[in-house]
C-alpha cells in the first residue's frame, strides 16, 4: 500500500460509476502532487474532480501498560498545537516498507525503539480529495532514545499520557487529529480481538 505519489493513465481508472478521462498536474513539491483529472460519471455527463495525491503513511501508538506516548506540534493550516500519535511520511516521496516507516517515524519524533510493532489497521486521511491512506501499528516493548526530528518538528513536544487522560483529552477537544481518534479506535478494536 504505501508508495509514492501515483501517477495516473487517462481512461484507465475505472471508479465504479466515475471513469477519468484525462488529469494534468497543477501543483507539486516534495510532500504532495495536486492533479485536476477530467471525468465522465455513470450517466456519461462530463466534470471535473481535484485530488491531493500524498505518500501513504505510518501512524504508531506507543503503548507502555495504561500509558499512551503522543506528540505536540504546531500544524501551520490550522495555526495551533496539536497533540496526537507519532505519524508520518519518508522524505521526497519515497516508497518505504511500511513497517519500516514506522519504526522510523517513532525513532525520529520520539527518540523511542519498539521491541516489537504490530499492523492493526488502515486509515483513509481524506477520500473525497485525496489518495493518502495509513497503516496504524502498535509499538510496545519501548526503549527510550534520541529522537531526530526534521526541521519542521524542531518545537516538537512529547509526552505519556494514561488511557483516560487521553479520552478526557478528546472529549475536550484538546486532541482532535481525526487520525489519531481514528487509529485509537483500531486499537480498541485489536485489544477485544486478543484479550491479554
Amino acid at each position: 500500500m504505501t508508495g509514492p505519489c501515483r501517477p495516473i493513465v487517462p481512461g484507465v481508472r475505472h471508479h465504479g460509476r466515475m471513469q477519468q478521462t484525462s488529469s494534468r498536474e497543477v501543483y507539486a513539491n516534495p510532500w504532495m502532487v495536486v492533479r485536476e483529472d477530467g471525468i465522465r460519471r455513470a450517466d456519461g455527463s462530463e466534470g471535473i474532480y481535484g485530488v491531493i495525491d500524498k505518500p501513504d503513511y505510518a501512524l504508531v501508538i506507543p503503548l507502555d501498560g495504561d500509558r499512551l506516548h503522543l506528540v505536540e506540534q504546531f500544524r501551520y493550516p490550522l495555526d495551533l498545537r496539536r497533540w496526537e500519535f507519532p505519524q508520518g511520511t519518508a522524505p521526497n516521496r519515497l516508497d518505504v516498507e511500511p513497517t519500516e516507516l514506522a519504526a522510523r517515524e517513532l525513532r525520529e519524533e520520539t527518540g523511542l525503539r519498539a521491541a516489537k510493532l504490530v499492523e492493526i489497521g488502515t486509515l483513509d486521511v481524506a477520500p473525497g480529495m485525496s489518495s493518502q491512506r495509513g497503516r496504524v501499528f502498535l509499538a510496545t516493548g519501548l526503549t527510550p532514545g534520541e529522537p531526530a526530528r526534521e526541521l519542521e518538528e524542531q518545537d516538537m513536544r512529547t509526552g505519556w499520557f494514561p488511557r483516560t487522560e487521553f479520552e478526557k483529552m478528546i472529549s475536550a477537544a484538546e486532541i482532535t487529529d481525526a487520525q489519531s481518534i481514528a487509529a485509537y479506535t483500531l486499537l480498541l478494536l485489536h485489544e477485544r480481538r486478543n484479550p491479554g
